[in-house]
């Protein structure tokens, strides 16, 4: 589903970087609102703009993704909840679009992600804070059928442009698998991410095709832990 209103999406402006980079030095309401306009042009609208060239592929991996290009839907706010938080600093100095399923519970859920900074910009998939009780499953999917797990991670240990991130246990859990495994059996929570310097693919069409294809790679991923996250029954691949 295409917003006719939205425009393609042509790259990021230089404008864009510096109204981040800018806005977080400032760090000022007062500051914001007075280039609120520059914010909506630059980096509000372009993100709009990825997300809805992103959409028609992205609902091939999962229907159910959440695809309304707009704020607390696909796309982050630029201002921090700082309620709860020892650090008051107002703004933030990036900005991130998700394509993720809407629930109540979105922190334990797979998630593909597009985050933008001044200087750099990262893309990957996985899961923002995973339960203890989504970790089990996952390990006793492992558990169960390994050969089916390393089916779906082989693009990791053929790629190299993905990193496999997320807080281990100190100590190596007693289990009896291969290594390749192992590294993703001792994790907490995990995300795969390909982290980039600022550079011309960002301020291009083509940033979309990069999207699209290596987003492609984890779709397989994608869907062995949606089925489990859904039912804990490993899907046949």
């Amino acid at each position: 589903m295409i917003n006719l209103n939205i425009p393609k999406f042509a790259g990021f402006n230089e404008a864009t970087f510096r109204f981040l980079r800018t806005n977080y030095s400032k760090n000022s309401k007062a500051w914001f609102e007075n280039n609120r306009e520059q914010y909506q042009r630059w980096v509000l609208l372009p993100f709009q703009s990825l997300v809805c060239d992103l959409t028609e592929t992205m609902l091939t991996f999962d229907p159910w993704f959440e695809i309304r290009p707009a704020i607390d839907k696909t796309i982050s706010r630029i201002y921090r909840d700082t309620r709860f938080s020892k650090d008051k600093t107002l703004y933030r100095e990036n900005l991130w679009l998700t394509f993720k399923r809407p629930s109540e519970d979105w922190k334990g859920s797979p998630a593909f992600f597009f985050e933008l900074f001044p200087s750099w910009y990262r893309y990957g998939m996985g899961y923002y804070s995973a339960s203890s009780t989504t970790m089990q499953k996952f390990r006793s999917a492992i558990d169960d059928q390994p050969d089916t797990f390393l089916k779906v991670t082989e693009f990791y240990r053929k790629k190299n442009y993905y990193r496999l991130e997320g807080e281990r246990y100190k100590r190596q859990l007693p289990v009896n698998h291969p290594s390749e495994i192992q590294e993703w059996y001792s994790l907490k929570s995990f995300y795969l991410v390909c982290n980039k310097k600022k550079d011309r693919l960002l301020t291009s069409s083509k940033l979309i095709h990069e999207l699209k294809s290596r987003f492609l790679v984890l779709k397989l991923l994608y869907q062995y832990l949606i089925v489990l996250h859904d039912s804990g029954r490993e899907q046949e691949f």
